[in-house]
């Protein structure tokens, strides 16, 4: 009994370090105790013990100055291992780089995860605006371009799980009645194309295509991001035809033969 009792406190303690990682984000990159305590629902002393055992292995560094915690460097070399390995976060670089040479307009790779939309690349145009994009980030997928077209072509388990957990709205424009979004799904999938024109975000217009693997499954989604001034309703076919080209490209080099 005492064996499986200190087993049970190992494995918690396991899980509560990675939810504490798992808190720091790009717009809460800093961190004292009290913060992660109260955001999580943790014991001021558990945080304080479990940063110190982090801090210790490289994983999070503290300021002595503001006394607040950051992700530290042994992060940074793991996400290299998990970034060299990832064949479509390699294999997809080159192409980015020549799509947003050609659209001016700032390109993405992503895949679903735990029902949200996370980034894996970015190759950023030569005249940015804020996007709220980034490596890393999670967005809902109902909304976005590039989560859409990867739910038109998921399994039916992934797309009612999405519907169960409700479809937020965001905009005016956000879908969030089920049927449309099953009608707008079907559309996307005979299209072989996504859109989003401010979903998520205000001024915001965004085009993605599949990216398949050698099994002849979607496994990711390329999209195009910019301003709805550069976006435009007219401009769509045009960017849409490159955009699949460019994925037909990435699901090449990723062994897709048609």
């Amino acid at each position: 009994m005492e064996i499986k009792n200190q087993e049970d406190q190992y494995l918690s303690s396991v899980k509560n370090a990675l939810r504490i990682l798992k808190s720091f984000t790009m717009d809460e990159p800093e961190k004292k105790v009290s913060d992660i305590s109260t955001s999580l629902g943790l014991n001021k002393s558990t945080v304080s013990r479990t940063m110190a055992t982090l801090a210790s292995e490289g994983f999070v560094h503290k300021d002595p100055e503001t006394k607040k915690y950051s992700l530290g460097l042994s992060l940074l070399s793991l996400s290299s291992i998990v970034n060299s390995n990832t064949d479509v976060y390699r294999e997809s670089y080159p192409v980015l780089n020549r799509l947003v040479e050609n659209l001016g307009e700032t390109a993405h790779i992503s895949v679903i995860d735990k029902l949200e939309v996370i980034y894996l690349q970015k190759v950023e145009c030569n005249h940015p605006v804020r996007f709220l994009t980034h490596v890393g980030r999670r967005n809902p997928p109902h909304c976005t371009s590039s989560g859409k077209v990867l739910l038109a072509y998921a399994d039916e388990e992934l797309v009612n799980a999405v519907l169960e957990q409700g479809l937020e709205k965001y905009t005016k424009n956000t879908i969030t009645d089920p049927d449309k979004l099953l009608a707008n799904l079907k559309e996307i999938k005979k299209n072989g194309y996504s859109t989003s024109f401010e979903e998520l975000n205000e001024g915001v217009n965004s085009i993605a295509a599949p990216v398949y693997d050698y099994r002849g499954k979607v496994i990711a989604a390329l999209s195009v991001v910019g301003p709805k001034q550069r976006i435009q309703s007219h401009k769509v076919q045009g960017f849409a035809k490159k955009i699949i080209a460019a994925a037909k490209e990435v699901s090449e080099r990723m062994g897709y033969r048609g």
